[in-house]
This record gives structure tokens, C-alpha cells and sequence, in this order.
């Protein structure tokens, strides 16, 4: 009896966890109770909601991150692209638009043009730089972009949390023997002194529902180290494990949401992606304005103001159909600079033990009772087919 409680301890742990997590997407009937779709996958929003919350909260500003960037050193790495394109740009605005003005220039005038809008091309970066670092929040919501990744991938908002918390998810399991092997010690006995044939599945549902319960306390509690009778420290497992815990969820937000390429996507394709491009614009079309100063009125006279305007607004559409492949070559240096893993590890050393339990626990706590209720069920129902096995030897 021992034995097969700690195996109905175990079953109904392991089960639990993996019904935390699988399956990803709804499998049953619609509209009903009967099926199920992992705890995480189906509260995905509001799982990455309270996680994304937590970080930019506690963990995470914007404003200072983005801080870390040289507006210099962005230009200096990506001066040879930003050149080469500047050359095409300028090249194929003009002869798109006035390919007889741009043919009569000689050889000599045209490369001094390009000189001329390459030189302030470098300041044309510089300027954008701090103009986006003044209003990042105005240009991109770096918060409903980690969101929206997992929601859109479910599978990345699992590893978020089977990753960081493999250690207390085995406990979980394992916790299950042990506890489930103690209760079936009682029962043992409780069945040789009353022979009750209700005490198998009234003890397996015990063991499924109570060995669940523990074992999810026990993750979390008590928060701080506590000293039992002077003999040993007991402290919530989730809570012992705080610094290596940090290490691994730093490296999983910065490696797969908070990525300089990810947020350099929901820059360009976000909601926010329209007052991004309208200040990438404007800032084209003001280095066009001074690169043309000092020869405009017979620029506008030769090819209408309409003309000119068009010009404008059709190099800064170029410039920005350029900045994806343009940008990758700051990629290195923008992920050195943003310094996102360390930020997050250094941030959860100074979180309170309340406030560290939140990347975990919210995972757990609506669903909890369901998890407990499947295991006290497989529990109960064990115990039905052990007392079969009883009665008939």
C-alpha cells in the first residue's frame, strides 16, 4: 500500500505539471468541459501580461536602456552601409524624378551632391537617435511587443517557465513519492485494524489532493529562511534558488524576447511604427532642405514644387524601406551596449521575496485547484482499483 500510494503521489504530480503546459492549442469539445488545453497556453495573455508587467515594473526601463546607446558610435557602425545607400538613394530620387536635370549635371557636380548628402548622412543619424531616446515610448511599447511574442508563440511563453522553474516542477513529481509513501503508511494501518473497503479510494484521493497542495506550497513557502526546532532551514524551493534563477531567466528574456532584432521589428511594424516612420521623414526631408539650400529656387523652378515635394517624401519612403537590412549591422553592438541579461539579473537582486514569487506564481494560482482536483480524482480513482485487487486475491 505504501508503494502504490508513492506511485499515485508521483502519477498525479507528474500529471499536473504537464497539464500546466500541454497541449498548446484546445483538444476536446468546444463550448464544453470536456478537454483541456495547457494552464499557460490558455491564460497566454494574461500569463505574459503579469510576467511583462513585473519586468518593466521592477526590471527593465526603456528609457534607460536605450540611454546606453552612442548616438557616435550607431553612425561610425553603420557608416558604410548608410553610404552605400545614401548613393542609391540620392541616385535613384534623381533619376526617377529628373533624369534630364541629373544627366546635364557633369560627372563632377553629381559626385559633389553625393558627397555633399553623405557628409551629413552620419548627423542624420545622430539627430534620429536623439530624437527616438527622448520619446521611446512614443516610437515603440516594448511592453505589449514581449506580450504579443508570447501570445503568438505559445511554445516560447512554456519555455519561459519550464525552463526557468525544471527544478521545482521536479520536485513537484518527486515530492509525490515521498509524500504519498508516508500516507500510505497510515493507510496501511487503517486498513489492517477496520478493513473498510472505502479507505483505499478515500486515501487515494487524499494523497492525489493533499500531496498536490503541499508540494505547491511548499515551492513558494515560507519565503524567507526558517529555522525547524533548531535542526534544519526550510525556505520555499522557488525562493532558495533565487540567484540561479535570475541568471536563467535574464538569459531567456534576452536571448528570445528582448532582442535587439525583435525590438527593431516592432519598431518598424508596430502600432507605434506610423510616428516612427513621420519622424524619419521629417528628418530626411530637412537634411533634403539643407542639401539643396543653396540652389532650391531653381531646383523647385526646374522641377515644380509638387515635383519637389514628391522627391522628398519618395527618398525618406526609400530610406525607410532601407533601415531593416541597414540596421542589422548595429545588431552586435546594440545588444553589447543594451546589456539586457545583466540588467534583468542585477534588477532581481534587489526584488522582494513577494515580488520574485511573481514570475512564477501566477503560472499556478488560478488554475491551482484544478491541478489539485485532477490529482485528487486520479487518486481516488487508483484507490478504486486497489481495493479490486485486494478483493480478489
Amino acid at each position: 500500500m505504501p508503494i502504490i500510494a508513492a506511485v499515485i503521489g508521483y502519477i498525479t504530480k507528474r500529471v499536473a505539471v504537464e497539464m500546466m503546459y500541454e497541449p498548446l492549442e484546445f483538444v476536446g469539445i468546444r463550448g464544453t468541459f470536456i478537454g483541456w488545453q495547457g494552464v499557460l497556453p490558455r491564460n497566454a495573455r494574461r500569463m505574459a501580461t503579469t510576467a511583462m508587467d513585473l519586468l518593466m515594473n521592477n526590471l527593465v526601463n526603456p528609457k534607460e536602456l536605450f540611454a546606453r546607446l552612442d548616438p557616435d558610435r550607431v553612425a561610425a557602425e553603420l557608416e558604410g552601409p548608410l553610404l552605400i545607400a545614401v548613393d542609391d538613394i540620392a541616385r535613384e530620387v534623381l533619376e526617377r524624378y529628373q533624369p534630364k536635370l541629373w544627366e546635364m549635371l557633369p560627372e563632377g557636380a553629381q559626385n559633389a551632391l553625393i558627397r555633399r548628402v553623405r557628409r551629413d548622412a552620419p548627423r542624420l543619424v545622430r539627430d534620429l537617435m536623439d530624437e527616438i531616446r527622448n520619446d521611446i515610448d512614443g516610437v515603440i511599447d516594448i511592453r505589449e511587443m514581449a506580450i504579443t511574442a508570447c501570445v503568438r508563440d505559445k511554445a516560447l511563453l512554456n519555455r519561459l517557465i519550464r525552463e526557468v522553474a525544471a527544478p521545482e516542477m521536479r520536485f513537484i513529481a518527486y515530492s509525490g513519492i515521498y509524500f504519498g509513501f508516508i500516507i500510505g503508511l497510515v493507510q496501511m494501518f487503517t486498513w489492517a485494524l477496520t478493513r473498510q473497503a472505502i479507505i483505499m479510494p478515500i486515501f487515494g484521493l487524499c494523497v492525489g489532493w493533499f500531496t498536490d497542495w503541499l508540494a505547491l506550497k511548499l515551492i513558494f513557502l515560507p519565503r524567507r529562511p526558517v529555522r525547524v526546532l533548531g535542526l534544519f532551514t526550510l525556505q520555499g524551493k522557488f525562493q532558495r534558488r533565487k540567484n540561479e534563477v535570475a541568471r536563467d531567466y535574464a538569459a531567456l528574456i534576452a536571448e528570445e524576447i528582448l532582442t535587439v532584432r525583435n525590438v527593431m521589428e516592432a519598431a518598424l511594424t508596430g502600432p507605434k511604427s506610423d510616428r516612427l516612420f513621420a519622424t524619419i521623414q521629417r528628418k530626411v526631408e530637412q537634411v533634403i532642405d539643407a542639401q539643396t539650400s543653396f540652389a532650391k529656387p531653381f531646383v523647385v523652378m526646374a522641377a515644380g514644387t509638387k515635383r519637389y515635394k514628391e522627391m522628398k517624401a519618395a527618398a525618406a519612403r526609400i530610406a525607410i524601406e532601407r533601415i531593416p537590412e541597414t540596421l542589422r549591422y548595429v545588431e552586435p553592438y546594440a545588444t553589447e551596449a543594451l546589456d539586457v541579461r545583466n540588467t534583468i539579473v542585477s534588477g532581481m537582486g534587489e526584488l522582494s521575496a513577494l515580488e520574485y514569487e511573481g514570475l512564477l506564481r501566477p503560472a499556478f494560482r488560478q488554475d491551482e485547484w484544478k491541478l489539485i482536483a485532477v490529482g485528487a480524482l486520479i487518486g481516488f480513482a487508483v484507490g478504486e482499483l486497489q481495493i479490486l485487487l485486494v478483493l480478489h486475491t
